[in-house]
């Protein structure tokens, strides 16, 4: 290989290694916070938006090509990051991880473009961002889902609904054993109940067969 074109390719990989470090730090943050995308996802989309944007730069005559893999480049991280969100007991997963890793790819492709002021300044906003959002006064009401099992005989359904101060039951189901009669559902309450006083509660009240937490981070 001809010098003159290592020492022109040279800078390219200066490129790629600060996006690794930006995203290395990006994805640190997430990792601390236990998130399901952590150092290795966000610190490959980050280089990954980089290495893309250097080829397109580079390896194309055309602008109109380069543009072409620039756009590409979103449109991709927008799978990516469809894949981690879920819809689970009643409540959407996985937004702030799947916006954080197109945010990466953005900063990647912000050092690929040679805009090295740029990506270090959105890399501090995004960690401030995330750190002050996570503060308690943002958060909304956390939900907890109770699967519940009773016997109804006479009124039991009001009774449960004001025990766990809810106003309704989700995906109420209703069998007959025998004589009796069967209700099964999935109360969502902001009540955080642990285990010690969910078995005062069942022993409180006999009628109730069984209860389960089931709900998730």
């Amino acid at each position: 290989m001809d010098i003159a074109i290592i020492l022109e390719q040279w800078p390219w990989l200066i490129d790629l290694l600060i996006s690794v470090v930006l995203g290395f730090i990006i994805g640190l943050e997430r990792k601390l916070r236990y998130k399901e995308a952590g150092v290795r996802t966000h610190t490959i989309v980050c280089f990954g938006a980089a290495l893309m944007m250097v080829v397109s730069k580079h390896a194309f005559d055309s602008a109109a090509d380069s543009a072409r893999v620039a756009a590409q480049i979103v449109y991709g991280i927008g799978f990516l990051g469809a894949g981690m969100i879920v819809y689970r007991q009643h409540e959407v997963h996985g937004l702030t991880t799947a916006a954080g890793v197109w945010t990466t790819a953005g900063i990647g492709m912000a050092v690929g473009g040679e805009l090295y002021l740029v990506a270090v300044g959105a890399t501090i906003l995004l960690i401030v961002a995330q750190c002050i959002l996570h503060m308690r006064w943002f958060k909304g009401k956390r939900t907890f889902s109770i699967n519940i099992q009773f016997i109804y005989t006479n009124n039991e359904n009001i009774q449960i609904k004001k025990l766990f101060k809810v106003d309704r039951f989700n995906k109420l189901t209703i069998t007959r054993e025998g004589d009796l009669l069967i209700y099964s559902a999935i109360l969502n309450t902001d009540q955080e109940i642990s285990s010690t006083e969910l078995n005062q509660i069942m022993i409180d009240n006999p009628y109730i067969i069984s209860i389960e937490r089931c709900d998730h981070e």
